[in-house]
């Protein structure tokens, strides 16, 4: 029961007045009273916090395992993302460093190549150079060697004419000797020409060539086939393919026409090898 309650059914217990003790007397039952209750309602209070505690502990367990697993989910996930994330990097990274390692090995290769390119030119140049500055010495000493011989040729034409002067006169043996010896300086002239490809053209009976003989005068003589040489006024040198001087000579004309030359045969080894080659 209440205070306010206990207060309304006071003065309904008799008409008589109620003095200030009963009052006091009563008032500590009634406050006795409202404690009891108000105990009675906090221990039932009490008792269902406790209830609503157990009952909110039991579904806290299993939510809590619930949240657990959903949290270890989530947290694998977000590892999981976390890690593929990290190797996508990684390989874009590596990727990176792979373009960049083949545009530098494509610069090597470009470079590597242009090098040997040009030490291939190089080297051309340098086997070209060394060619034609061989070719060139070789050259100059031919023309050296050209224009000393081309300076001696007077000198070899008056000994011969002094020998061939000799040679026709009546001489005392001495002076037979000495024409000898002079001869022989001659021949070691000749040797010395011959040494450097120096051949004399001596062309007597033979048929005239206007790239190597100089016709002086003609001689009309049937015997001989026409265009023939016939005498020999001074003879003539060639050095290798070069003409260093031409043949003085008188060419003969009346006769017959020459015959054209024969062509020349064929080796015999080089014909069988033809004759094996056709019947295989």
């Amino acid at each position: 029961m209440s205070a306010r309650k206990a207060r309304t059914e006071a003065p309904a217990a008799g008409d008589a007045p109620v003095d200030s003790e009963e009052k006091d007397v009563k008032i500590p039952v009634e406050a006795v009273d409202d404690t009891e209750a108000n105990e009675a309602e906090a221990a039932e209070a009490a008792e269902n916090q406790v209830e609503d505690s157990n009952k909110e502990a039991t579904m806290t367990e299993d939510e809590m395992v619930e949240a657990a697993i959903r949290a270890g989910e989530e947290a694998a996930d977000n590892d999981f993302k976390l890690k593929f994330e990290q190797a996508q990097k990684e390989l874009a990274d590596v990727r990176s460093e792979l373009d960049a390692a083949a545009e530098a090995q494509k610069a090597a290769e470009d470079k590597a190549k242009d090098a040997t390119e040009r030490t291939a030119r190089l080297q051309a140049d340098w086997e070209n150079f060394r060619r034609r500055t061989a070719n060139e010495r070789i050259a100059e000493r031919e023309r050296a060697t050209e224009k000393l011989v081309t300076a001696l040729l007077p000198v070899v034409d008056d000994i011969e004419r002094a020998i061939d002067h000799a040679r026709s006169q009546e001489l005392a043996d001495d002076f037979k000797q000495f024409v000898d010896g002079v001869d022989a300086v001659h021949a070691k002239l000749l040797d010395v020409f011959a040494h450097e490809g120096v051949e004399p053209i001596d062309p007597k009976g033979e048929a005239f060539d206007p790239l190597e003989h100089q016709a002086v005068g003609r001689v009309e003589d049937a015997s001989q086939y026409d265009e023939t040489v016939n005498d020999v006024y001074q003879k003539g040198y060639r050095m290798a393919d070069r003409i260093l001087r031409s043949a003085m000579v008188t060419v003969t004309y009346g006769g017959e026409k020459r015959p054209a030359p024969e062509p020349e045969a064929a080796p015999e080894d080089a014909t069988a090898d033809t004759v094996e080659s056709t019947e295989e």
